[in-house]
């Protein structure tokens, strides 16, 4: 394989991975969204049932019953996290970190928005760049 074709498929792969993280940031979006209300719910359920005087006198359950939106929003934000929110709302950092993962292997990272970065080492005894060999961190110095 060339040179050439090698960099189509690396550009073929590129598109195709922007093309799925773009088509999970709707849908992530709308789940941050949800759970925000949710959690601005629960905590607003929270805060009136904690400065409600009778919470104090009457029993747990009793007290739950009293508050039936704190009950609502928090069972609703508990069965959200059964059903996978936390991962759903961090998808498209998840898919990154395992394409940085595998990556890496290659001498390539990604970044969030899934541009491939293709590091280059610096062959210091030769004085010659070579892509196809391990990454050297070099810092630049201002």
């Amino acid at each position: 394989m060339n040179s050439l074709e090698q960099a189509e498929d690396l550009k073929a792969f590129e598109r195709r991975l922007t093309e799925y993280v773009s088509c999970l940031q709707p849908a992530t979006g709308r789940w941050r969204m949800i759970l925000i209300v949710v959690s601005v719910c629960t905590a607003t359920g929270a805060w009136n049932w904690l400065i409600d005087p009778d919470t104090q006198k009457v029993s747990f359950f009793s007290s739950l019953w009293n508050h039936p939106f704190f009950t609502i929003s928090c069972i609703t934000l508990i069965a959200l996290f059964f059903a996978g929110i936390h991962k759903r709302v961090v998808a498209p950092s998840i898919i990154a970190a395992r394409c940085r993962t595998v990556l890496a292997e290659y001498n390539m990272s990604c970044d969030d928005v899934s541009c491939i970065i293709i590091f280059f080492e610096v062959n210091l005894i030769h004085n010659q760049f070579n892509p196809a060999v391990t990454f050297l961190a070099i810092p630049y110095i201002i």
